[in-house]
């Protein structure tokens, strides 16, 4: 294995474990079946900093994780269950927003917080459109109740945590953790 490689390994198993620590971080809402966590501060920054394939192998970990009963899950749950019940499009939406970030990141190589924040909302839209996909599905909620129960009410906190993992970004480029520059 080279150096790289194995960095690319630690970076992969730190991205997961930093988005089990946003699950930690979770309270449920009693107006939604969705609970408040940090995650996205998290999967947003596996995709930037790791560039799509390796930010989505990360946030794959992660559900790997959580499938085989670890508490990684958002309120410390684990299981397969996990994956296929009612938060289960914001889990997937993870994996798919890394990918989306990761490949927004390489290819504009956005250095300055705006558009840093733009890349991240990207990715966070993803997560909101699976999400509101997967309570659809799962709960048998029309479009719109799956959006107001499981999106409009985190709106403002995840614009606060993409802001966040924006200034994080931003404060680790001097350390290499943002894709390299165009050849």
């Amino acid at each position: 294995m080279t150096k790289t490689s194995g960095h690319r390994l630690s970076f992969i198993g730190l991205f997961a474990a930093l988005t089990a620590i946003g699950a930690f971080i979770s309270f449920p809402l009693p107006f939604t079946p969705v609970p408040f966590t940090l995650q996205v501060t998290f999967t947003t920054m596996a995709g930037f900093a790791l560039g799509s394939k390796y930010g989505a192998l990360s946030q794959l970990v992660y559900l790997l994780l959580g499938a085989i009963g670890l508490p990684v899950f958002a309120n410390r749950l684990g299981g397969i269950g996990a994956l296929f019940g009612h938060t289960a499009g914001f889990l997937w939406g993870f994996v798919l927003s890394a990918m989306l970030i990761g490949w927004l990141a390489t290819k504009y190589r956005p250095r300055k917080a705006l558009p840093i924040v733009i890349v991240l909302t990207a990715g966070l839209l993803l997560v909101y459109a699976t999400g509101t996909v997967g309570l659809m599905v799962v709960l048998g909620l029309p479009a719109k109740q799956a959006f107001m129960a499981g999106v409009a009410p985190f709106m403002i906190l995840d614009l606060l945590k993409i802001g966040l993992a924006a200034f994080l970004i931003m404060k680790l480029e001097p350390l290499g953790l943002l894709p390299p520059e165009k050849p």
